[in-house]
């Protein structure tokens, strides 16, 4: 038991050095974008109070959670240090959901205001930026979020269960995790929006509605129709969503203003939607679905094994 204790009592004081070196670091980082850039162009005027404070978010919290967290390690007071810095987590969350307005407006004053681009410039040139831009730096916080997540894991596992240091890194990392979620959450949707804007564009015409808030894309690609005649396979593009299938063919190459668009063949509802595999269950060349519908039953074939199977599993997930 004692060589344990002091196992844990070993790693536990390493990483507690190594988080405190890691601080100061982050720290000097964030001092960077604070000193040459926020407090100057406050003082300048160079840009608006609503623009600055659009770009650079709650940074200046954020650097004073860091440095009271800080000077709390130096003294070795890690459970006082964490309980203050549990109240200052949500800021990481709100300053994920500012980024990409952040990065946005950033670009468009250094398209538009020819003084903040000139200002830019000459502060990235100097020695301490090390060749770094601010567009490097604005999203330290968040990668600095992910760290935290380690550090303190890694406290957690070295700290003996029956002492109240224990409960505060138990908090303490529940909490943590608990904003990574949030910034991973606002990420997602983040790309999801992306996704879904990129598919309505590819599609011909404003019919066939893809951006409904709710609606999650999962995936696209090739498959062949079997028609329920004798007739030649049809070769569609299929976009899978949390609620819907839609099926499109490419416009007519020489189309003056769709050549490189998809025309909508059909939308699937999935709500009332069942998914079987008729074959592709062994190793044999590509595979094929059945998608049954109220009043349809679709079959749906690829030469890929592995792309069929892949198929199968997202449709019936999303059906589910």
């Amino acid at each position: 038991v004692e060589d344990q204790r002091a196992r844990w009592e070993r790693k536990r004081s390493r990483t507690a050095k190594e988080l405190l070196e890691t601080e100061h670091k982050y720290l000097e980082q964030l001092d960077l974008v604070l000193t040459y850039f926020v407090t100057i162009l406050k003082a300048k005027g160079t840009l608006k109070p609503a623009v600055l404070e659009t770009i650079f978010g709650p940074l200046e919290s954020l650097y004073s959670a860091s440095q009271v967290l800080s000077l709390h390690l130096e003294k070795g007071n890690l459970g006082p240090g964490l309980e203050n810095f549990c109240q200052s987590l949500d800021l990481y969350g709100h300053y994920a959901e500012n980024l990409e307005q952040a990065n946005k407006t950033l670009k468009e004053q250094v398209r538009k205001n020819k003084s903040f681009r000139k200002f830019k410039q000459l502060q990235e040139t100097r020695p301490q930026f090390q060749g770094r831009e601010l567009e490097d730096l604005l999203p330290l916080p968040l990668q600095r979020l992910h760290q935290y997540k380690h550090f303190f894991r890694d406290l957690l596992e070295n700290t003996s269960p029956d002492t109240a240091e224990y409960q505060k890194l138990a908090k303490t990392m529940k909490s943590v995790c608990e904003v990574s979620q949030w910034v991973q959450d606002t990420f997602d949707k983040r790309e999801n929006s992306l996704q879904l804007l990129r598919v309505q564009k590819l599609l011909k015409g404003q019919k066939t509605q893809v951006l409904i808030p709710g609606r999650w894309y999962i995936r696209e690609g090739w498959l062949s129709v079997v028609p329920s005649k004798g007739e030649e396979l049809k070769h569609r593009m299929f976009f899978l969503f949390s609620d819907i299938l839609i099926a499109a063919k490419p416009c007519h190459p020489l189309h003056l203003l769709n050549s490189n668009k998809l025309s909508c063949q059909a939308v699937y509802p999935l709500h009332q939607c069942s998914v079987d595999k008729v074959f592709g269950h062994t190793w044999s060349q590509g595979g094929l679905l059945s998608l049954s519908f109220p009043h349809k039953t679709l079959l749906l074939m690829s030469s890929n094994q592995q792309e069929i199977n892949d198929w199968y599993r997202s449709l019936t997930a999303a059906v589910r």
